[in-house]
């Protein structure tokens, strides 16, 4: 089965350039599928997997050709960055950041930690966030989890996020 994957806020239209990144992540799924794999990958594995699918949509990928990418949050005196964070990917025309997470991203908070800093990122309008669909041991199902904390944020009065968020369950 393919990836599943979910857009934020339900009650807009998905962006249609979600299709090529999905499609990035159907055309590996057998390679990094968390349901199907005997030994999970890591999120730099996973990356790896689909780094270059995603270059050819536009996407800087982090460790490919050396890089590592960061987004600006402050900038200081002559217009540089005082505060940067880390990110997996990012697509500049679209203003799209993209986190891929393991094992840790629902224990270890990874999810939790990108969907802030997704907050306070320059010119992060949208954030994709791909996450395993089960992680053993305890059968804990990463996807569900990242899904159901999406719902309850863009669903709730009190917030209101300043990007779109599109999930990934792989």
């Amino acid at each position: 089965m393919p990836v599943n994957y979910i857009s934020f806020p339900r009650t807009e239209t998905p962006q249609t350039f979600y299709g090529q990144i999905i499609q990035v992540f159907n055309n590996h799924f057998a390679e990094i599928s968390s349901e199907d794999l005997e030994q999970h990958l890591t999120s730099n594995q996973v990356l790896d997997v689909v780094g270059e699918g995603l270059e050819q949509i536009g996407f800087l990928v982090e460790g490919r050709q050396q890089v590592t990418i960061h987004r600006p949050v402050f900038f200081g005196e002559n217009g540089e960055p005082t505060v940067r964070y880390q990110i997996d990917s990012y697509q500049p025309n679209w203003n799209c950041g993209l986190e891929v997470e393991a094992g840790r991203s629902w224990n270890g908070n990874a999810v939790h930690r990108d969907l802030i800093q997704g907050l306070v990122m320059t010119d992060v309008d949208f954030l994709v966030i791909a996450v395993p669909k089960l992680y053993r041991p305890g059968n804990i199902r990463p996807y569900d989890k990242t899904k159901d904390l999406a719902e309850a944020l863009y669903g709730h009065s009190r917030i209101n996020l300043p990007y779109r968020l599109l999930i990934i369950g792989y």
